[in-house]
């Protein structure tokens, strides 16, 4: 009877993907250990956030497709309404208005987004499918556009970008043209010089300058790409071991436990533990994808593929901010760093994908 009931709990979730994710998080508790300090605190604290994370993976893939879909709209609706609460009486933390203080806790609307504005497209691209034309994708651009211009005013450059990438996958898997794409593409860098003036705050603009030469500001702008480059090389082929990285253990790496916590497992684990570290999550990848493929509906495949795809370009925005090839724009490494909203967030989007996964098998059954 218990045996029973526990395979009816877990029956939504996929053994490979699921397996891969847990792999993952506990090499994450092992580093957040480490970068934190040996700080046991911490340590339990992200280790309550990875349940919670789970159990919501787990609630979310016994949702079907078709709930799914109903809550794609009220979903978006509310993020909406929460972003503009938060541009009239949000919260300001480091110079950025992106909280709602709801007196037992506080809410960033914006990581609703991004899970909100993937559903929302995919719902609007399922329910024009039989008459798509570029006025529905004019349309998905148009709401795709009303949530990044809320977020790029908090201002929040690394969400705004990230939450345009999920749109973008959605609309690209939906059969955007190429022209239009090379299009906006051509756009987009013809109006660079426009957004360097009127878009980037001053920060962010220094931020971009500090790419090009970190050490024009080696105590400033640039020590956080100089500190996190110095950690990633002096780990070498094998690394120096878990828990004797000098540069996080004295005190050189900042924000160690959450934007740069690639740069302690670098210099922990070395070359081979990153070789491992992409396989691990090439994987997860390469699992999301194929499962994603396998969804039944218009809807369930554009979900999934943006979710997927939008996990690969966490992953990638991390590591090239924190190796020196990217700005650095403040996005954490997905299901490493601490941090307990963007646990739950990449966790529920693996979620959605296992649920329209699973509850196509058990249709099909």
């Amino acid at each position: 009877m218990i045996r029973r009931l526990m395979l009816r709990t877990v029956a939504h979730l996929d053994g490979p993907l699921t397996g891969l994710l847990l792999a993952l998080l506990a090499i994450s508790v092992a580093v957040v250990y480490s970068a934190s300090g040996e700080n046991t605190t911490r340590a339990v604290t992200h280790v309550v956030n990875i349940g919670t994370a789970l159990a919501a993976m787990l609630l979310i893939s016994h949702v079907p497709p078709q709930r799914l879909m109903q809550f794609a709209l009220p979903a978006y609706v509310l993020g909406i309404l929460l972003l503009l609460a938060v541009a009239l009486f949000g919260i300001v933390v480091n110079g950025s208005r992106r909280w709602l203080d709801l007196g037992f806790m506080r809410v960033q609307p914006s990581e609703l987004m991004r899970l909100a504005v993937p559903m929302m497209l995919a719902w609007y691209l399922q329910y024009k499918q039989e008459t798509l034309n570029w006025r529905n994708f004019l349309v998905a651009f148009a709401l795709l556009a009303i949530p990044l211009a809320f977020i790029a005013r908090q201002p929040d450059l690394g969400t705004t970008l990230l939450i345009a990438a999920s749109g973008f996958f959605v609309l690209f898997l939906g059969g955007l043209p190429w022209k239009v794409i090379v299009g906006f593409a051509v756009a987009a860098g013809a109006s660079l010089p426009l957004a360097w003036t009127y878009l980037l705050q001053d920060y962010q603009r220094q931020r971009v300058m500090t790419l090009v030469d970190p050490t024009s500001d080696p105590l400033g702008a640039g020590y956080h790409i100089i500190q996190s480059t110095i950690a990633v090389g002096s780990g070498g082929v094998a690394g120096k071991g878990w828990m004797a990285g000098t540069q996080t253990h004295l005190d050189f790496l900042p924000e160690r436990s959450t934007d740069f916590i690639f740069a302690v497992y670098s210099e922990e684990f070395g070359l081979i533990g990153n070789l491992f570290l992409l396989l691990l999550y090439g994987a997860i990848v390469w699992r999301g994808l194929w499962l994603a493929s396998g969804a039944t509906s218009l809807f369930g495949r554009l979900l999934a593929g943006a979710i997927v795809l939008t996990f690969f370009t966490y992953l990638f925005v991390n590591m090239g901010m924190v190796s020196g090839i990217l700005p650095v724009v403040g996005v954490p490494l997905p299901l490493v760093s601490y941090g307990g909203t963007s646990l739950v967030t990449v966790l529920l989007g693996f979620g959605i994908v296992m649920s329209l996964a699973s509850h196509k098998k058990l249709v099909k059954t």
